[in-house]
């Protein structure tokens, strides 16, 4: 048996996503644009979803630190899109900001983005984060000039587990005279999210024990996006394209699940975890992180040659979007590892589904393998 230690490039499905789709899978195949019965109960589904997941992103089911309070969120919507990526797309494109500020330590999905409409005019500045992971807010403030239309960061980075302040991010964006759009998929369900601080928020069902294929972007109500994608004008006109119930169901039920019993499952495995592995350095700060992400480097350790020696294990040496692409991990370049440093990292992501003893015994495993290639 596997013990599948990569939570950070997708979750195991939950129990109760799977029941939640099923008869959307089934029997009730209907369109939900359709304007029949059967139409509008595929319809009624979705927009049960689209509540559960408000419900979670407004704070009521997510976690909260002890004596925090429940967040909100302005008045707004949530579309449904294909995943994160296409949110991330629809954000960045669809607003109309030339000049857009963001972190280097950003998801493909907002970097490549930001490339591609450099190429197309627009002015955008790559703000550089410090040893540990974090942007330092001096220098992001100096960035965000007069001219700056839009700030670009993500809560929990998806490779070594940082939490950026997005608070304070989000406020520098607003003094500038700035919107602020937060890439959310790491941290929903996992940290707070100051939502009442954002203008736009990208999430992703499959990070959340949700299914693949879906994901949302949340727009504040006094935005304009320009439409990413045209059709038949689903999605108040926004979003074309027929909406799956199954996933928008699956969605639903899994940011439903979303409470405090993760996080004090993933703070018992990270209690297992840290020890186990005090052969190895951390990457990213340890204080500001997400604890259900490890992101260790150790001298002399082929991370790729150890990942294939450990089968009985399922762990990853970053960003599975990166893999196999042969680029270099750009998040460990942000903090100034270099390219054998970068090659003897490992990222073990684990939650709620992580049993303490298979956690240790799979640590145990990883361990006599490096030790052999020391």
């Amino acid at each position: 048996m596997t013990v599948y230690l990569d939570y950070q490039a997708t979750t195991p499905l939950a129990p109760e996503a799977l029941a939640a789709m099923r008869p959307w899978l089934e029997d009730k195949f209907a369109n939900p644009h359709s304007s029949h019965k059967f139409g509008r109960e595929a319809a009624a589904a979705v927009e049960v979803a689209r509540a559960q997941i408000l419900d979670a992103l407004m704070g009521t089911r997510t976690f909260l630190p002890p004596g925090g309070q429940k967040g909100t969120c302005p008045p707004g919507k949530l579309y449904f899109t294909s995943g994160a990526t296409e949110a991330a797309n629809w954000a960045l494109k669809g607003i109309g900001r030339r000049r857009i500020v963001t972190l280097a330590t950003e998801h493909a999905c907002v970097l490549d983005t930001l490339e591609w409409l450099s190429t197309r005019g627009h002015d955008i500045e790559i703000v550089p984060v410090g040893t540990d992971g974090l942007v330092d807010l001096d220098r992001l403030r100096a960035a965000v000039g007069d001219e700056t239309g839009l700030v670009a960061a993500m809560v929990v980075n998806n490779e070594i587990g940082v939490i950026q302040p997005i608070a304070e991010i989000a406020r520098i964006a607003h003094e500038g005279g700035a919107l602020f759009f937060c890439d959310a998929v790491q941290g929903f369900g996992r940290v707070p999210i100051p939502s009442d601080a954002c203008d736009m928020i990208a999430l992703s069902a499959h990070k959340i024990h949700g299914p693949k294929g879906v994901g949302a972007l949340w727009v504040r109500d006094d935005l304009k996006l320009e439409p990413l994608l045209h059709g038949g004008g689903q999605e108040g006109g926004l979003r074309s394209g027929t909406l799956s119930p199954a996933l928008c169901a699956g969605f639903g039920a899994a940011a439903a699940l979303l409470g405090p019993d993760d996080h004090e499952h993933v703070e018992r495995l990270w209690s297992i975890a840290r020890p186990s592995m005090r052969d190895w350095t951390l990457n990213g700060s340890e204080g500001r992180r997400y604890r259900g992400n490890l992101n260790l480097r150790r001298a002399g350790i082929d991370a790729a040659r150890l990942i294939s020696e450990v089968r009985e294990v399922a762990f990853s040496a970053g960003s599975a979007c990166a893999s196999g692409s042969g680029r270099p991990s750009h998040v460990l370049a942000a903090l100034g590892l270099d390219r054998q440093a970068a090659a003897s990292s490992i990222r073990l992501g684990f939650g709620r589904y992580t049993k303490e003893e298979e956690l240790g015994a799979a640590l145990a495993l990883v361990n006599e393998a490096a030790a052999r290639q020391a």
